[in-house]
């Protein structure tokens, strides 16, 4: 890690700044929440300062001023007080005099969640990073701080005031949330750990073609395992009919564009990028499989088929490591969700290094049991893709020019 951390500092009696990430769902109608999971995952780093005796201010927010999840951090406060078994101060006030009485009086170990960061006007605004050094909540907070934590991963890629603005102007270290995720990305990342395979399914079409390019460009993949909507993409820009009702879907969600690009990486790849051999679609309610050469078909294709099952798994028994975004077919369908457990179980039991990402896959894990058993879980969506891809998020371009 090229980066400082947590372990690089001494925080006991200093006043410490923690940006977190504490955006949840909420409930449209009665504006509660429904979730907690970012909470208890950003509570270590907090945990961890005010054992270590600093006075920490939590900064985070919760939707985009407009929508129906924009709300106050009141909840989110005592939530962390649940899970932290300790008190937690609120108050409904970010930059103005309760917020600053309420910083200045912090005991060494005390918590203070301030409220939602994007109430304040300029905090979204787009501006470089050393504008941002000078917007408002900097200029109000940074001459009470003795060290900036950025904790945030899921918001890494965005160039917000209170993301990036602290960097230029306070000491700044990785909480551990961030430690992990950009640990994780580097290892699955790295030309060292050959094979490398990235199981690329579900419906992120654009995602998973984008994701394609980068890799097979920048020879960062061995193999490329397809499956749901991705490889009906790739199958279709090979030249096979997948039938009238499955293209209508691609060209519904306004997918057929990626087409071109598709067939060019098959062209240039042939080696590196597998498609199914067999698919399941749905036959009055039931399970049937086909071969790609019984193609086209009039039903729903749902998931990937038995041969294609054993194939993957069989590349994945040799891969050093595999990045996971995606399921092979509509795993909340009993009947559909054999692609997806065998895919997903001979990645994690094949000793590789497994770095998982996004909603889908997350909950799909979840729901086969085998969460645990991959070696990272990323909490970034965004985030996470557009490191994968390359590209320096804000963040690390701020680190790199003012913390090295």
């Amino acid at each position: 890690m090229k980066y400082k951390t947590l372990d690089d500092v001494n925080v006991k009696s200093k006043t410490v700044i923690v940006r977190v990430d504490f955006n949840s769902t909420v409930d449209p109608e009665t504006k509660k929440l429904l979730d907690d999971e970012r909470i208890k995952l950003h509570s270590v780093t907090v945990k961890e300062l005010a054992s270590k005796g600093a006075k920490v201010i939590v900064l985070a927010h919760q939707g985009r001023p407009g929508d129906p999840d924009f709300i106050s951090l009141e909840q989110h406060a005592r939530r962390l007080e649940e899970v932290l078994n300790k008190k937690v101060k609120f108050v409904a006030d970010v930059i103005g005099e309760r917020a600053l009485e309420a910083v200045k009086s912090l005991e060494a170990g005390e918590i203070l969640l301030l409220d939602n960061v994007r109430s304040l006007p300029d905090e979204m605004v787009k501006k470089s990073i050393e504008e941002h050094s000078r917007s408002a909540i900097v200029k109000a907070l940074a001459p009470l701080a003795d060290l900036f934590v950025i904790d945030a991963f899921a918001a890494a890629h965005r160039a917000h005031a209170s993301i990036v603005g602290f960097i230029p102007v306070l000491p700044t270290v990785f909480g551990r949330v961030m430690e992990k995720e950009v640990s994780a990305i580097e290892k699955i990342r790295s030309v060292e750990n050959r094979p490398i395979v990235y199981v690329l399914g579900g419906s992120k079409v654009r995602e998973g073609v984008e994701i394609s390019e980068y890799i097979l460009l920048n020879d960062r993949v061995d193999h490329i395992l397809t499956g749901g909507l991705v490889a009906q993409l790739f199958l279709y820009a090979k030249g096979i009919s997948l039938g009238e009702a499955n293209v209508r879907v691609l060209n519904e969600r306004g997918l057929l564009d990626m087409v071109p690009k598709a067939k060019s990486l098959l062209e240039r790849f042939p080696e590196k990028i597998f498609v199914p051999e067999d698919l399941a679609v749905k036959f009055d309610g039931s399970r049937r499989e086909l071969s790609v050469k019984e193609l086209p078909t009039e039903y729903e294709i749902s998931d990937i088929g038995s041969r294609t099952m054993e194939n993957y798994s069989r590349i994945l028994s040799k891969a050093k490591a595999v990045f996971l975004h995606g399921p092979m077919g509509v795993y909340e369908e009993s009947k559909f969700i054999e692609g997806t457990w065998t895919v997903f179980r001979a990645a994690v039991e094949s000793g590789a290094f497994t770095v998982a990402g996004g909603g889908h896959t997350i909950a799909a894990l979840s729901r086969l049991g085998l969460y645990d058993k991959v070696s990272y879980v990323s909490s970034g969506g965004g985030a996470l893709l557009e490191a994968i891809m390359g590209r320096k998020l804000p963040v690390i371009e701020a680190m790199e020019k003012y913390q090295n």
